[in-house]
This record gives structure tokens, C-alpha cells and sequence, in this order.
């Protein structure tokens, strides 16, 4: 007898309803409520943040992109390693209906070409050099005009959707917009500008496109709203039982789902302080974070626990602060996960999978749930 094939539909739990508000909200609703609360550490840029001054920031930078002329619809791309900027440009893009396009900080010529023009970014956020990739000399091998033109008034025929490049460093070549100088065009705008821009968004307009290569050919773009993000950030963080008390290290890229989403939004929809303990992960500096800042929290792919784990020095950081955490991207052996709740202290750490797709987080083990079920399952289905 031939079998009939049939789809196959798991939902998780409804006792949370779903945030109905647009990322916009969601931050400012916290910020209301925490102002004086710390939200933002970025170690290795020596910046410090309250819930009040990063909303200051994001607005102030929300107002510059109005000022380039940017629509709801267009397309900002970011291409640098974590840092203070790159939450500024998610939440003020975000502000504005402005799509944030991700951008893998270690793409070579041929990709990025590839992602700026199959995205039709309008402006681009970069570095100036990251660890051995010259950002501005790419882009200048890629974009001659860039020297030739005035900033802001691209006119590339290989890329005729882009405007401009705004560069993060302190003094860029001509024809890049140091991000310092962006802060300026605020002027411009009216702060009613900005709330009249923010209240013609709605929950299901895209804001996010992030890259995702499959297993073949040219990475994919896939586009995902504020309700996606916003609440697939909002879900992790209520498994992890995050609150305005909690403090999570993030040492994963923020270019990628695992920080932009389960750690940025996560965090955000909960008041918890984000700290980021450097450009990229390091796993020294990570330990070191979650000693000095007392952090509850902590993110990673298993190698990165593993790195941490046999670090020489890893007996001389008290990490006693820490409760949860998340463990995702690949499968997690039995004694890597024994020795992350008895030795780092994460009695609570969790297990989650999904895909970029998904916003990523589909499935999600929980905090009680036995060691054995959190590393030869993927846990629950989220609320959907």
C-alpha cells in the first residue's frame, strides 16, 4: 500500500502572546522604563551606556539617515565586526523602516559585490580594516568612483542602487562619510520628522536581510520583518527567564542571527545589559568580561565554550555570576555541556536550533530539562 504524504505541523506553547510593536517601540518602551539602568557595554571601545543616552544615540543617528534621504524600504548595509555602531545602525535603521542588510565581515571582493548588489543597498556602514581585510581599500578597488564623486551623490555603474559609504574610522580616504560627521546631518531633521516617520511603520514591513549560504552557491537573503525578529529575540530571552537584573555577554558576531537577534532584541525586550567583550571572539577577553561585569549570561557555538573552557588562565576568572545561557550552531557533546554547567557555573544553559529563515530560533530546550535532553534534542517548539 503506497503511504500518502502529508505535511507536519509542531506549535509551541501560546500562554505569551506574541509583542505587537514594531523594534522602535520595543526599544523605547525599555528605555522608558530603565533609563538609568545599563544597557550597553562595549569593553574594547571603552563605551558604557544607560538605557536613556543609547536611546539619545539611536534617535540622534536615526534623524542623520532621514537626513541622507534614506525611505522606508531602503537598504543600509553594515560590514564591520561588533561594536557600539553596529547597535546604532540596527535601531536607527530600524526606527526609520530603513532594512538593515548584515553583511559577514569576512567577505572578500567577489562577495561583498555580490550581497551589495543583490540587496540594492542604498548606503553601506564599514570599518575601516579588520583583522587583515583594508575595508577602505577594498571598497576602493571595488568602487573607484568613490574618490571621484562627491559623498553621498554616488553615481557607480555597477552599483546603481548605492549612494554612499559612511566609514567608522576616525579619519577615512575622500569619498567616504566619517560616521562622526554623520551625527551632524541630524540638525536637519526635526525630531517630529523622526516620530512621523516611526508611526507610518507597521509589525510586518521587512527590517532585516541576513545572508545565509546554504550549501550551495551565492549566500541567500533572507528577509525578515519587526514581528519576526522582535519576537524570535523576545522568546529566547523569556526561556532564558532574562530580566532587567541580568547581564549577558554577547562574544558572537552581531552580523549574524545568534547576536543581532537572540542577543541584541533578546536582551532588549528585557532591559538586560548587553556587554560585548570585543570585535570578535577572543576567548580570554571573554572570560573576562563575564568576571568584571558579573555577568548572569552567556552566548556561544560549542568550540567557543570549548576554547573557553581549556583557556590556561580560565581557573583565575570567578565566573560564579553566571546562571544561563545558550549553546547553539552545532551539536553539543555530553561532557563539553557537563563541564559548562559544573565548571562555568550555567546550571541553566540552553540548547537552541533553527535557521536563518526562521528568525533563527525555532526550537529551544529549556532551563529545568535533564542533561541528557539537552544534548540529544533540540527541546520545544518556540510560540509561533
Amino acid at each position: 500500500m503506497k503511504l500518502q504524504s502529508v505535511p507536519s505541523y509542531s506549535q509551541g506553547a501560546l500562554d505569551k502572546p506574541l509583542l505587537a510593536m514594531t523594534i522602535g517601540q520595543a526599544f523605547d518602551q525599555t528605555a522608558a522604563r530603565y533609563p538609568q539602568g545599563e544597557a550597553l557595554v562595549v569593553r574594547h571601545q571603552q563605551q558604557r551606556y544607560t538605557w536613556a543616552q543609547l536611546a539619545e544615540e539611536v534617535d540622534l543617528h536615526a534623524r542623520a539617515l532621514l537626513a541622507l534621504g534614506l525611505q522606508a524600504g531602503d537598504r543600509l548595509g553594515v560590514w564591520a565586526p561588533n561594536g557600539a555602531e553596529w547597535f546604532i545602525s540596527q535601531f536607527a535603521s530600524a526606527k526609520i523602516g530603513v532594512i538593515l542588510v548584515n553583511i559577514n565581515p569576512a567577505y572578500r571582493l567577489s562577495e561583498l559585490e555580490y550581497v551589495l548588489k543583490q540587496s540594492a543597498c542604498q548606503w553601506l556602514v564599514c570599518a575601516g580594516a579588520f583583522k587583515t581585510s583594508n575595508y577602505h581599500a577594498m571598497l576602493q578597488e571595488l568602487i573607484p568612483e568613490l574618490a571621484e564623486q562627491s559623498v553621498g551623490a554616488l553615481d557607480c555603474v555597477r552599483f546603481a542602487d548605492l549612494r554612499g559609504v559612511i566609514s567608522l574610522a576616525a579619519e577615512p580616504p575622500a569619498g567616504f562619510l566619517p560616521w562622526s560627521h554623520l551625527a551632524m546631518l541630524a540638525d536637519e531633521v526635526e525630531p517630529e520628522q523622526l516620530r512621523c516617520r516611526e508611526a507610518s511603520l507597521h509589525v510586518d514591513q521587512p527590517v532585516n536581510i541576513q545572508y545565509t549560504s546554504g550549501t550551495t552557491g551565492f549566500p541567500k537573503g533572507a528577509t525578515l520583518s519587526h514581528q519576526n525578529i522582535l519576537n524570535n529575540g523576545y522568546m529566547v530571552g523569556e526561556s532564558l527567564g532574562l530580566t532587567a537584573s541580568d547581564r549577558l555577554v554577547i562574544p558572537v558576531p552581531l552580523y549574524h542571527c545568534f547576536g543581532m537577534v537572540m542577543g541584541n532584541l533578546g536582551c532588549v525586550t528585557h532591559g538586560t545589559t548587553m556587554i560585548y567583550p570585543a570585535e570578535a571572539f577572543d576567548p580570554g577577553l571573554t572570560l573576562q568580561a563575564v568576571a568584571q561585569e558579573r555577568a548572569t549570561g552567556l552566548y556561544g557555538v560549542p568550540t567557543m565554550f570549548i576554547a573557553m573552557l581549556d583557556h590556561p588562565q580560565r581557573a583565575s576568572f570567578d565566573l560564579s555570576s553566571l546562571r544561563t545561557g545558550i549553546m547553539a550552531g552545532a551539536t553539543c557533546p555530553i561532557e563539553i555541556m557537563r563541564r559548562v554547567i559544573s565548571e562555568m557555573h550555567m546550571g541553566e544553559v540552553q540548547i537552541a536550533y533553527g535557521m536563518t529563515e526562521t528568525s533563527p530560533v525555532s526550537i529551544q530546550t529549556g532551563p529545568a530539562d535533564e542533561l541528557e535532553l539537552r544534548v540529544t534534542t533540540v527541546g520545544r517548539t518556540q510560540p509561533q
